[in-house]
């Protein structure tokens, strides 16, 4: 068949095509669903207060080859070249004053090779750097591992709005119906005003309900959105049937804090804090001590004072420069009181860390065992409601239960799918928290929990 339009209006109709199997397309697609690890890897890479340890850590790499460069030989060469201009006055052989003027260039030139040999401060210094750099990489170890239980709190908090929403709803379109069913058992003769009245009450909570768990679900996704500097769409939720409930090994929580304390990030930096501190005081008290450097040196110059303004010198130098401190007004003493001071800062710091890691490694560990008995237990109680629910109904059609057993029966199964949701996002999230911080591998824990989740 020969197609007579014309060729533009040919076009336009293929245009119109394509279009609308575009937007097909687009609906019938699955959406695509963001995972905890993808939102972890996303934060990872656009955290301001990860990127923020990362620069700290690369400014503080930089201080042990300071360090190790004020050990290393130093040369320096210096250049000079003066212009001058003398006027004098001499008494000449009769006894009068005669005026002379000169002018003329002088020059110098030196190089010169220092190497400390001995440098107390030098030598606490290069070993302070180290502890610096120690510090540095252990915050940011810990920066690293308070952003994986970030995202996993903000994550978990996301998919509890979701749910608490997700319940609403089906609590309102369960009222709804128990509302049409009062409305027309009223209107066959065999119904209460007062089932109505209580099915609309009920329904209009529900209604102000959705709008609260609507603005929560807002509120959360904006959290995310904001900690993985990326728009969220949906997210993967954790699959209950490849869930498992798992309690802590070791399941003694003693051990977890002895794990805690040695290899938590926050407690090596703050070792290292102490340690350098301790370097602190070494390099304070190295103040007292003297200093001995070789010295080598290769000087030349020339028309260097007045009496010889056109001879030149060469001096070749080699040997070893010895200082020794005898007194500097109290500063030495001064400054080795600060640092001690600082280092009973430091220590006490340490101290009152490992208390507080201590409390925080029992509660994850409390959060992770009585988690798993909660999650147990509110399953029971979910099965439980959920044939409470069909009892009531079965008795409201007997006669011998009201639509208020109905909708509080309805209610209650609400709350506790609500409520075990909520136990499963806490017990996760514990599981995290525990292992970051014992210092635990961030990613692997990260991908243990995300492999506990799918897309609806």
């Amino acid at each position: 068949m020969i197609d007579f339009l014309p060729a533009r209006r040919r076009s336009a109709r293929w245009m119109r095509r394509l279009t609308v199997a575009a937007a097909l397309s687009v609906v019938s697609a699955p959406a695509w669903s963001l995972d905890l690890m993808q939102a972890y890897q996303a934060a990872l890479e656009r955290d301001a207060t990860v990127r923020a340890a990362r620069a700290a850590r690369d400014a503080a790499a930089e201080r042990l080859p300071q360090a190790q460069a004020q050990l290393m030989p130093n040369v320096a060469i210096n250049l000079g070249r003066n212009k001058n201009d003398i006027d004098r006055k001499q008494e000449s052989a009769f006894g009068q004053d005669v005026d002379f003027s000169e002018q003329y260039f002088s020059y110098n030139q030196t190089l010169q090779l220092r190497q400390p040999l001995f440098r107390m401060p030098l030598f606490a210094g290069l070993r302070q750097a180290g502890h610096v750099v120690d510090d540095a990489e252990a915050t940011l170890e810990r920066a690293l591992q308070e952003l994986g239980s970030r995202v996993a709190g903000a994550y978990m908090d996301a998919l509890l709005a979701q749910d608490a929403l997700e319940l609403v709803l089906k609590q309102k379109a369960v009222t709804t119906t128990q509302l049409d069913a009062a409305r027309k058992s009223l209107t066959a003769g065999f119904g209460t005003r007062t089932d109505i009245d209580e099915a609309q009450a009920r329904l209009d909570m529900n209604t102000a309900d959705e709008l609260s768990a609507r603005q929560h679900v807002e509120f959360t996704r904006r959290q995310l959105e904001i900690l993985i500097d990326q728009p969220v769409n949906t997210l993967a939720h954790v699959d209950a049937e490849r869930l498992p409930l798992l309690p802590p090994e070791p399941a003694d929580v003693a051990e977890w804090i002895k794990i805690a304390e040695d290899n938590s990030p926050e407690v090596r930096a703050l070792r290292a804090r102490l340690a350098t501190a301790r370097a602190e005081i070494d390099k304070a008290r190295g103040g007292h001590y003297p200093t001995v450097d070789a010295v080598a040196q290769v000087s030349r110059s020339g028309s260097e004072n007045v009496t010889s303004p056109s001879s030149s010198y060469t001096n070749h130098l080699i040997g070893v420069q010895v200082n020794i401190p005898l007194f500097a007004g109290g500063y030495v003493n001064s400054t080795t009181r600060q640092a001690v001071a600082e280092h009973v800062r430091a220590e006490e710091t340490l101290e009152a860390a490992r208390r507080d890691l201590a409390v925080r490694v029992h509660r994850e560990h409390r959060g992770v065992t009585e988690g798993v008995l909660r999650v147990k237990a509110l399953e029971q109680a979910v099965r439980s409601a959920r044939q409470l629910v069909q009892s009531s109904k079965r008795s409201f059609e007997a006669g011998s239960r009201t639509m208020v057993d109905v909708l509080n029966a309805e209610q209650q199964l609400q709350t506790t799918l609500r409520d075990l949701a909520e136990a499963r996002y806490l017990y996760l999230v514990s599981r995290i928290r525990l292992r970051a911080l014992v210092g635990q591998d961030r990613e692997r824990s990260i991908a243990e929990v995300n492999a506990w989740l799918s897309a609806r």
